[in-house]
């Protein structure tokens, strides 16, 4: 009978080895990241380019969140199939090389088959940067891990709309992809040189491929619901309706299959571990609010305050810039037994605080009264998300960690889908509902409505309308600040239900299991 195998102490890089590790892989990260969002503000130059229409140019962002999603969870696997260096090398080549595609592409189809293309590459870096940033530090050191990964988890859809803008502005839109090609290049080197494999980590006896068409198929639908279903009006769209019911369907035989056989593509036994449920729960919230918000405030400078582009993705740059010094005091409070529970209700009290504020914003709103919220915005985040992310995989090595990283990163992907999703619905409801009550109050015998109208007329003949003229423009001038008006008011409730979210998490943190010295760690599950 043989003996089982000694399984040796993991072994940690030190001084500038791990420099070099860390530094590569949140770079990885961030270029991922950044990429999810950096082409949005690119979008009509790109159509105009490529000849697409509104609706068509839309898959250029879907294609490249379908890719992501489908291989975020499969990327632990990938790791122990091919050995962890080999992936990540072979996943940064993949998406430089999408990227060199991305900008010399002339049609639109070439150019969304190369933003799927860079997706899959792009899903490949996320969570392997993760366990290999958490990987580089001894479970005394977990939270710098936790706080450098996290940085990247915050900046990276924050400063993808200001780069993608600048890019866009000062050269063109091709630059937002051949900016990628010498960091990928440098960084495929770094990983090839850097990079370890996965301590213990044996390939797989056989692969699941039933698992992994169930999850390509169940994961794939949902997230392209998730991304054109405002477009399509939802379940009103017979489309929408088969892509629901494929995705009910393959998510319920990917859940099926992964439990009942002994060499899962996911493992979602890891989900025995208390605290990683809640955990992931928690993660998918912050990606939805976080997201949400990110989303929601520059639609609502540019239509119902005229700021430009430009304008609004420079003002969030100091709020990104207060997560990053918060990550630091985060990681160090948690080095001295702070509580994470504390931490991250605080940072759901600011996250909310910035939210309800916003929620009170009028016409004559200017960057002043934001700075102070987004402030508070980028305080929040950081306390939040570092010991959520820590939380997901406490307790956790080698090609669990791995499979770990992917479920949540892969959840906080598809809660930053549903927030998109479900702010597209409720602006569109709210919209709607303001408008309705808005206009009820403008009719002859409202005293003020008609003073104002008499106002406008008066005022346009004074420039030399005529009456009729004057009368036609008064309603024109009327109809528009009621549309501005109602814009405000759904923004502003957009904003107020996004802090309520928020505050849901609080609840959820309390639940926790903190064992003594106040760390939070997962099960083992056994």
């Amino acid at each position: 009978m043989e003996t089982s195998k000694q399984i040796a102490p993991p072994v940690y890089p030190t001084g500038l080895t791990r420099a070099i590790l860390v530094g590569t892989a949140i770079v990885c990260a961030l270029l991922e990241l950044i990429d999810t969002t950096v082409v949005n503000v690119s979008l009509s130059e790109i159509s105009g380019n490529i000849g697409a229409s509104t609706s068509e140019i839309a898959w250029v962002v879907t294609s490249y969140s379908v890719a992501n999603v489908i291989i975020i969870p499969l990327s632990a696997m990938l790791s122990a199939l091919f050995g962890r260096k080999l992936y990540f090398t072979a996943s940064v080549a993949i998406f430089t090389l999408a990227s060199l595609m991305c900008g010399f592409s002339t049609d639109l189809w070439t150019l969304v088959f190369w933003r799927f293309v860079q997706g899959m590459g792009g899903g490949g870096l996320l969570s392997t940067s993760q366990s290999i940033i958490f990987g580089a530090f001894p479970p005394e050191k977990q939270a710098t891990g936790t706080a450098i990964f996290g940085l990247g988890v915050i900046l990276g859809p924050t400063f993808g709309p200001v780069m993608g803008g600048l890019i866009t502005d000062n050269l063109s839109w091709h630059w937002v992809f051949f900016i990628n090609l010498p960091i990928g290049i440098i960084a495929a080197i770094l990983a090839w040189k850097f990079v370890p494999d996965l301590t213990g980590a044996e390939k797989p006896e056989k692969m699941d491929w039933w698992g992994i068409l169930f999850l390509v198929i169940g994961l794939g639908c949902l997230q392209y619901i998730l991304e054109e279903g405002a477009m399509h009006d939802w379940f009103e769209s017979a489309e929408i309706t088969v892509f629901a019911i494929f995705s009910a369907l393959g998510i319920i035989a990917f859940v099926w299959r992964e439990l009942m056989i002994d060499y899962p593509a996911v493992n979602l036994r890891l989900y025995k571990s208390y605290n990683l449920k809640i955990g992931n729960v928690l993660n998918m919230i912050v990606g939805t609010a976080i997201t949400g918000s990110v989303f929601i405030f520059p639609l609502f400078a540019q239509t119902s305050l005229g700021w430009t582009a430009t304008q609004t993705g420079a003002f969030m740059i100091p709020g990104s810039l207060m997560t990053a010094f918060s990550m630091p005091v985060v990681a160090g409070f948690l080095k001295k037994g702070v509580s994470p529970k504390a931490l991250m209700i605080f940072g759901a009290l600011m996250m909310s605080g910035f939210l309800f504020w916003l929620s009170f914003a009028s016409p004559d709103a200017n960057s002043d009264f934001f700075f102070v919220p987004f402030l508070m915005r980028g305080v929040g985040a950081a306390f939040m998300m570092s010991p959520v992310i820590g939380l997901s995989v406490a307790g956790l090595t080698g090609r669990d960690l791995a499979q770990a990283a992917g479920l949540s990163n892969m959840l906080r992907q598809l809660g930053g889908a549903v927030g998109i999703a479900f702010i597209n619905i409720f602006l569109n409801n709210s919209t709607m509902q303001v408008r309705s009550i808005l206009r009820t109050n403008i009719s002859e015998f409202n005293a003020m409505s008609t003073d104002q109208m008499a106002g406008l007329t008066q005022t346009l003949k004074s420039i030399g309308y005529s009456a009729d003229e004057a009368y036609t423009g008064a309603l024109q001038l009327m109809a528009s600040s009621v549309t501005k008006q109602q814009a405000i008011v759904a923004y502003c409730q957009g904003f107020f239900t996004l802090g309520f979210a928020v505050l849901f998490c609080v609840p959820l943190i309390l639940l926790l299991k903190t064992p003594k010295g106040g760390s939070i760690q997962a099960d083992s599950g056994h």
